[in-house]
């Protein structure tokens, strides 16, 4: 007897996910960041130098700590896969892609972002080196207006601090200057006559303050906040760095390369749709139908990681798509020797589906090994190319073999096919009854 109400819920399956894929399949495509192959961006040579006269001079320990430093601030600027390369002996160049804020970028990438608090004769109280490790948040006031909460490491060095201001200074001078990259000739009492003065607070120190947790109030949104509380959290240079100069990066490779390079994957794709349906009939429909899935949620994944797609990442799609099909092929080509030795329909879905999957499994899990060492060992765009195949393996699991079981089984339990061999690619000829 013929289950319909299987074939109904392929139905509304198939057409739940097309009505998604329609209405969101650009948004999700025009989301993803490209990479500088792709889209170019802009670039800053800098010159680094001690960070302080009588200090030794730039080892490549010492420049290789910078950039380790830069890619961690450059991830508080959603950027990802930057290129960030030491040229000679003592010069860096940061490339970004897509960045939408380039003046905040170098804002970002070259403060020192030394914290210190100071009296008002400007004399070091408390360093930076007193607060925790990501230890900066935001806050907000009973008002509502934003802070930058610092959790310290001691709360009774802080108390003394506040204690000796408290002592030494009569007010309006009992304060507790907060700076954030003090430079030598800086004033307090200079800047405190400006209407927008270099330090970020001054408050009035009226107890003394054994505090873990102190909030710096300033005259800032919550943008500035919460710039302030990234830069505090990414750790400071342990150089200088000079900016030598600064431009706008063209696509190493253009808009022509990516149309060429997608349309030759849709072609790709098309012949590999093409020769599954052709080959394997009904499974084959199946096949294209979970790859279009495959496709789309793989774009959706990458979007929501925020990954930059590069050349070699579109080149890792169209791979994991093969690969995806590779998943397909295995399982029906299991099905269809199952059909052959006599069996019915159903007992060679259930047979051949279960045998497959360790093979499948085997497969992919040795090509994951393969990228994640690609990841850990490449840069920038070897690295894109790892992150998408990686996630093009596992979603071909998602799709490719559980999908198409899914899918093909409703109508093979639908009993529908029942001794009708042809439709799975089998004829009556090939079939063996067992004996």
């Amino acid at each position: 007897m013929i289950k319909k109400w299987r074939i109904v819920t392929f139905f509304v399956i198939i057409l739940g996910l097309a009505g998604v894929i329609s209405q969101t399949v650009m948004g999700t495509a025009k989301g993803i960041n490209l990479g500088l192959d792709l889209q170019g961006g802009f670039e800053v040579l800098y010159e680094v130098s001690p960070a302080e006269e009588g200090e030794e001079e730039i080892t490549d320990e010492t420049m290789q700590a910078t950039v380790s430093a830069l890619n961690q601030r450059v991830n508080v600027l959603g950027v990802s896969q930057p290129n960030i390369t030491i040229e000679g002996e003592n010069r860096i160049r940061v490339q970004l892609a897509g960045v939408e804020n380039q003046q905040e970028a170098r804002e970002l990438l070259s403060t020192q972002a030394e914290l210190s608090f100071r009296d008002v004769d400007d004399n070091v109280r408390l360093t930076g080196q007193a607060l925790q490790e990501n230890g900066a948040s935001v806050g907000f006031t009973q008002a509502n207006n934003p802070v930058v909460t610092l959790s310290l490491k001691d709360s009774n060095k802080f108390g003394k601090v506040t204690e000796n201001i408290i002592n030494e200074y009569d007010s309006p001078n009992n304060r507790l200057v907060i700076w954030l990259d003090y430079e030598k000739g800086d004033s307090f009492r200079e800047e405190v006559q400006k209407e927008d003065p270099k330090y970020l607070s001054a408050p009035v120190v009226d107890d003394p303050l054994y505090r873990q947790n102190i909030q710096i109030e300033g005259n800032f949104d919550v943008q500035e906040a919460e710039f302030l509380a990234e830069v505090l959290n990414s750790g400071s240079l342990p150089v200088d760095m000079e900016e030598i100069s600064s431009n706008a990066v063209s696509a190493s490779l253009g808009e022509q390369a990516m149309d060429n390079t997608i349309f030759a994957g849709f072609i790709g794709i098309g012949l590999i749709l093409a020769y599954m349906i052709a080959y394997y009939r009904f499974m084959g429909i199946i096949a294209a139908v979970t790859l279009s899935a495959y496709i789309y949620i793989v774009l959706l994944i990458f979007n929501w990681m925020q990954g930059v797609l590069t050349l070699p990442g579109i080149a890792a799609l169209i791979l994991g798509v093969g690969m995806a099909v590779d998943a397909n092929i295995i399982t029906y080509e299991r099905i269809k020797e199952e059909i052959k030795t006599g069996k019915t329909i159903l007992s060679a879905f259930k047979a051949g589906s279960r045998r497959s999957l360790s093979t499948i499994l085997d497969a992919n899990i040795t090509t994951i090994l393969a990228a994640g060492v690609l990841f850990y060992y490449g840069t920038s765009s070897v690295q894109g190319f790892a992150v998408m195949l990686i996630v093009s393996i596992l979603t071909s699991f998602l799709t490719a073999v559980f999908g198409s079981r899914l899918l093909l089984g409703l109508w093979v339990q639908s009993r529908i096919f029942n001794k009708k061999p042809r439709v799975f690619g089998v004829k009556e000829n090939q079939i063996h009854e067992s004996q």
